[in-house]
């Protein structure tokens, strides 16, 4: 049974910085492309950073560029997303997702991934 658990979200003050982790189950690991959507209220789903299987290539949503991170370590079956200079915006519930191939240029469509997990709220304030 694949699992993805997210852990790490939390209140944080304007400016503040936050780590959001993903532990998956999915083996191997390193043949999942994957990526972190998050849930504002009253938006839809928002694919915000992908990471390429191997790690070597990540692309950002231009709302969080420069400041969010992303970032994998496949022999720890783990995916993380340092965010930096959070702003009220950033308010959402995160997830984390996988897909079982290469992600290409769509990864922002959240139809593309086949593997969520149950989300962690970061709310800024």
């Amino acid at each position: 049974q694949v699992q993805l658990v997210e852990s790490g979200g939390g209140s944080v003050q304007v400016g503040g910085s936050l780590r959001l982790s993903c532990a998956a189950s999915l083996n191997p690991f390193s043949t999942y492309c994957m990526a972190w959507f998050r849930d504002a209220p009253g938006k839809g789903r928002e694919g915000i950073a992908y990471i390429s299987m191997s790690g070597g290539y990540q692309d950002y949503a231009d709302s969080v560029r420069g400041r969010f991170t992303i970032s994998r370590d496949n022999a720890a079956n783990t995916m993380t997303l340092h965010m930096n200079s959070l702003k009220p915006e950033d308010t959402a519930k995160y997830y984390c997702a996988a897909r079982s191939s290469w992600c290409g240029g769509y990864w922002y469509l959240s139809s593309n991934f086949e593997y969520w997990g149950q989300g962690t709220q970061v709310t800024v304030s």
